[in-house]
């Protein structure tokens, strides 16, 4: 660490010690006048109800329900008319009265069992198991508890992102196992943002509440409420262009609520690290019917490297309307600008025993270099836009009724590397990619709660339909070979700054340039359907099925003359799942059976009739999972735990034939299993647990002679875990004093596997990061290490990328 580190550490160090000292020897006399209102709210005979606004009459006092059905308002002594309101049920008042110091304790409310879609927006001081959510909307496209899910997936909560100083989704994704990052976004139009791997299947974070949510770089955090993990293939409810055979990654956002509030916070750290942001919620009628949030924020960050930056603006207004108790109107968007440089990617120029080297330690590449200038940057712009109808059709069914709208635009140079054969010169390229790509998704689903005889039935039955486009241009220098120069890494490198701007536009002006496209229109129309069902109390069954028909239309390119070949599939698509809990509420053996695919289209095959290649659509691609485990939620919600073993069969994979030259087969399948085991605890108050791990093994059993019988290039590392301890002092002088440790393991990870370029392997490493925070009602004060042993380590998606050396970095907050 250099002495500019070390004096930023001191100062931030004293400065945060003695802030927090003046703080807490300033008397709390403002405290003095105040009262605590306490309640409970639960669904009529389906236990507590969880994101149900509770508010203080003509004030702007309010909250909602943790998932335990409690709230805590703490508001100065007074007469108060408590306002219980959540959308599908009449809103219930009750007068009380609250004196300087004493503490309320109202009795239970309790509302029907309607679908509401407001997130929880505060952080209570009385939540046990801080980290845990026992509840999802959108797993299941239905209100469905953790133990009556058949399926595995993980929710980072808002709590732990906000004590691990995380901005962004891609970040906060490392507290699920059994993902791991494969690829940093490049902020490239069309597939610019960051791609993981996820029970050894690469995936993007592509879904928002549910829906298409396409950005090209980084998500940013600004708005996330939670993040679902969800895991296994998941096409009968998500359909295939999404998702990924491993799964899918679903950002749920914060929503408005019925009181005024916010938070001004400002970050500032290693590296040039510097962010700006703000939550504004606000009612702005006086019947709280109409209500706005405004999350924003702006950040600008350098590199642990010589050259790189980061600029990024994101502006994510939401609004509801509640028209009357049956009707509530939504509508969001999310709007962001980037403009940064790319991080280093290293590709193979030769083979690894030409290269000399089988590990990333081994390479002659420095670490701390970027290898190219800071005025070589990408712009990428986001312009994100969501509507959603919910209405309350009779106390047994609701209607779902959402627009999704994606735009995402990019232009500039991009640079890349190769390492060439001998491990002591890279070459640099660059390519310029400028285009655009759109989504547009239509959905609509009827949730029904109601009993056949003495048969409970929980079912969603959904249309849907998906447009996407693209057309994007690429432009290679050289013919399209791409290469700038190539420089010797192991001495002094005279041409080190003539990757620039300047240089890169005389190379497009002065040679030969190639441009090729990507153009795609694609339209995919689905039905499903899906039960759970009560057999009894404690036996549930899910039956689930998805009517699939993708459409892509034919692409003239008018350079070539030629036309892309247009084609429709249709694909059936089941889930089945049973839970069988043996303590009820408590613990829950489950099993589920999972489809997912995609749909390949033309390839040229071999024709025996004309003894020739020809044309031929091929099938669609067809995943299946079988997978087993345990849920448990035990000690009064304090120890919550997930185990499970899946096993992955992915058949009609297509593949070179040996037997005819440039023709392909569809018989090529893929196996991939394993075991993943998840403990969220609270083994005593303040002291919150989130843990996992995870084995996959993932192997290509048919396929072509370049990679059979070998693990897949992009399954990413066999193990991997995550850890994060978290305390709190809950009461005395300095209540709110917390810190938070952990970290995440990553085995060794063979980026290149094959016959015939050989293997290279990304050693494993350990990740530890520590925080120290101080939380009151009205500010927060926090410093964040992360990497805290400055560890060197590298990820890739058949490539080598550096990643953060250690960053320190601290926070302030005021809420209002």
């Amino acid at each position: 660490m250099d002495q500019s580190q070390l004096s930023f550490q001191k100062i931030f160090l004293l400065s945060f010690f003695s802030i927090l000292l003046l703080i807490n020897t300033i008397p709390a006399l403002a405290q003095q006048t105040k009262g605590t209102i306490k309640g409970h709210v639960g669904i009529q005979g389906d236990g507590p109800a969880e994101n149900v606004s509770v508010s203080l009459k003509g004030t702007k006092y309010g909250t909602i329900t943790n998932e335990n059905g409690d709230f805590t308002l703490r508001v100065p002594q007074g007469t108060y008319i408590i306002v219980i309101s959540q959308v599908g049920s009449k809103s219930q008042e009750t007068p009380v009265e609250l004196a300087a110091g004493q503490t309320v304790v109202l009795p239970k409310f309790t509302v029907n069992n309607a679908t509401n879609n407001l997130q929880e927006v505060s952080v209570s001081g009385n939540k046990v198991n801080k980290f845990k959510r026992t509840k999802s909307q959108d797993v299941a496209k239905m209100p469905l508890n953790n133990l009556e899910n058949p399926q595995v997936y993980t929710t980072v909560s808002k709590e732990l992102i906000l004590e691990q100083a995380v901005f962004s989704a891609d970040d906060a994704i490392k507290n699920s196992p059994g993902i791991t990052k494969l690829w940093t976004p490049t902020n490239r139009t069309g597939d610019g943002g960051s791609y993981f791997t996820l029970r050894g299947f690469p995936v993007q974070a592509k879904l928002r509440n549910g829906l298409s949510g396409n950005i090209s770089n980084a998500a940013d955090a600004a708005n996330l409420e939670k993040l679902e993990v969800i895991k296994g293939p998941s096409g009968t409810l998500y359909g295939s262009s999404l998702v990924s055979y491993g799964g899918l990654l679903n950002r749920v956002t914060k929503k408005p609520f019925d009181a005024e509030a916010g938070e001004i916070s400002y970050s500032f750290g290693s590296y040039s690290f510097n962010r700006a942001s703000i939550d504004y919620n606000t009612p702005i009628d006086q019947e709280k019917k109409a209500l706005l949030r405004i999350n924003s924020a702006y950040t600008n960050a350098g590199s642990f490297q010589d050259v790189g930056i980061n600029k990024s603006f994101v502006f994510d207004p939401s609004f509801s309307y509640k028209v009357n108790d049956r009707l509530n109107l939504s509508f969001e968007a999310e709007i962001s600008h980037t403009r940064s440089t790319t991080p280093p990617i290293f590709y193979f120029g030769s083979t690894i025993a030409d290269l000399g080297v089988t590990r990333a330690d081994q390479l002659n590449i420095d670490y701390k270099r970027a290898y190219q200038s800071n005025d070589l940057v990408q712009t990428s712009d986001n312009a994100n836009f969501f509507a959603q109808a919910d209405y309350k059709i009779s106390d047994q069914w609701h209607s779902q009724t959402s627009i999704s709208t994606t735009h995402s635009s990019g232009d500039g140079p991009e640079p890349y590397f190769y390492l060439l054969a001998g491990n002591n010169s890279i070459s640099r390229n660059v390519w310029d990619v400028t285009g655009n790509t759109n989504t547009l998704q239509i959905q609509q689903n009827f949730t029904g709660d109601f009993k056949l005889g003495k048969l409970r039935n929980r079912i969603v039955a959904g249309l849907d339909f998906l447009n996407e486009k693209s057309n994007i241009k690429y432009t290679d220098p050289n013919n399209g070979s791409d290469a700038f120069d190539v420089i010797n890494i192991t001495g002094p490198i005279p041409a080190y700054n003539h990757f620039n701007k300047a240089k890169v536009d005389s190379l497009f002006q002065n040679v030969p340039v190639t441009s090729s496209y990507s153009r795609y229109n694609n339209y995919t129309y689905s039905a499903y359907a899906s039960d759970v069902l009560n057999i009894t109390d404690n036996l549930l069954a899910m039956a689930s099925l998805r009517v699939d028909h993708f459409v892509t239309k034919s692409i003239n390119d008018p350079v070539s003359g030629t036309s892309t070949q247009g084609y429709n599939q249709t694909t059936l698509s089941p889930k089945f799942g049973l839970v069988y809990q043996v303590v009820k509420d408590k613990v829950s053996l489950f099993g589920n059976y999972m489809n997912g695919f995609s749909n390949p289209g033309y390839y040229l095959a071999y024709d025996a009739a004309s003894n020739s290649n020809a044309s031929k659509l091929f099938k669609s691609e067809q995943a299946n999972q079988w997978e087993g485990g345990v849920k448990i939620d035990i000690f009064d919600g304090k120890l919550s735990s997930t185990i499970s073993y899946y096993d992955i069969s992915v058949k009609n994979k297509v593949r070179a034939d040996a037997a005819h030259a440039n023709a392909y087969v569809q018989d090529g399948t893929q196996k991939s299993k394993g075991i993943e085991a998840e403990v969220i605890a609270n083994p005593f108050k303040g002291f919150n647990i989130i843990a996992g791990y995870a084995h996959n093994n993932s192997l290509m059993e048919k396929s072509g002679d370049y990679d059979n019988g070998r693990r897949p290039q992009t399954a990413g590392p066999a193990n991997s875990a995550n850890l994060w301890l978290s305390y709190t002092l809950t009461a005395g002088q300095v209540k709110g004093l917390g810190i938070g440790f952990g970290g995440n393991y990553s085995g060794d990870n063979q980026v290149i596997n094959n016959s015939y370029n050989g293997v290279f392997t990304l050693p494993s490493f350990t990740v530890l990061n520590t925080g120290v925070f101080y939380n009151k009602e009205k500010y927060r004060f926090a410093l964040n290490v992360n990497n805290l042993t400055n560890k060197e380590y590298w990820i890739g998606y058949t490539t080598v990328s550096p990643q953060m050396l250690r960053q320190i970095i601290g926070s302030v907050a005021f809420k209002f």
